[in-house]
């Protein structure tokens, strides 16, 4: 291929990693080209797209807060994004942009080599949270045909929206019930911020949880999160938030260059470090 140019829309974006996962990917398949972060205010979001396809870029990805809005200005956007009201990958081909969201690969195949063995199929899985994320696993789980998928976030209305993905599997729980949720589940996904360093620690008492359950956190700062402390301690497997950023990655990298790159401990070090 040609010289790759690509990059991450964003305001602010100067936290992103993406540049350093794709910058990874373009030196291990040995490739020429930059993916560099964008700065792009919400008000200024139509120009300054055009100007990146004026300027022969590839493609690009999109985080906060532009996921949404930028479907509007896609020319053609994939089944899963319109599913989940989101799009967090740009192909530009022919001063066209098509638009897809790969978080549902990147969650799913996290888990699948974290923990090989593990079979959503028929499962009962809880989600924490009702935000972009906890559409694209709702989808997933969906797609992987989890028989039952309780959500409780703090605002019941926001939980609600959600049903429409999956009107056959999923259920409301209110957020003071949480707990009480846990009993007989196979699968817990927290996808709500408490957790984060900076945020709100996430109370939760995982004694109704089975030990059989597999427990992943999509924060991964820290990555270590005490949900998954917790939860290894009482014997749970766990896979921690890293992965589904990387992960998220990869066929945004195939869109772009042709290649599905993988993904190594040589990436999650510097990624982490």
């Amino acid at each position: 291929m040609s010289t790759l140019k690509a990059g991450v829309i964003g305001y602010p974006i100067h936290h992103s990693k993406s540049p350093i996962i794709h910058g990874h990917w373009i030196e291990e398949y040995d490739l020429t080209g930059t993916y560099e972060t964008i700065e792009i205010a919400p008000e200024n979001l139509k120009e300054d797209i055009q100007k990146l396809v004026d300027q022969g870029f590839h493609g690009f990805n999109a985080t906060i807060p532009h996921k949404e809005n930028i479907m509007a200005l896609c020319d053609e956007v994939d089944e899963t994004a319109k599913a989940i009201g989101a799009v967090n990958t740009i192909l530009i081909k022919d001063r066209k942009l098509f638009g897809s969201n790969t978080d549902v690969f990147g969650f799913i195949q996290n888990i699948k080599q974290e923990v090989p063995h593990f079979d959503f199929k028929n499962k009962r899985a809880v989600v924490l949270g009702a935000g972009g994320a906890a559409r694209a696993i709702v989808y997933a789980f969906k797609q992987e045909d989890v028989s039952e998928i309780i959500i409780t976030n703090r605002t019941r209305e926001k939980a609600e929206s959600l049903i429409e993905l999956a009107p056959d599997q999923v259920r409301i729980i209110d957020w003071e019930l949480r707990e009480y949720a846990l009993k007989g589940s196979d699968l817990l996904v927290n996808t709500t911020s408490l957790g984060m360093e900076g945020q709100l620690a996430l109370e939760l008492d995982l004694t109704q949880l089975p030990t059989h359950a597999l427990v992943n956190d999509i924060v991964y700062t820290p990555l270590m999160t005490d949900l998954l402390s917790d939860a290894k301690a009482q014997g749970n497997d766990i896979v921690t938030g890293i992965g589904m950023l990387l992960h998220q990655a990869r066929p945004a990298f195939e869109k772009w260059t042709g290649i599905l790159p993988d993904v190594d401990d040589a990436l999650i070090k510097k990624v982490l470090s």
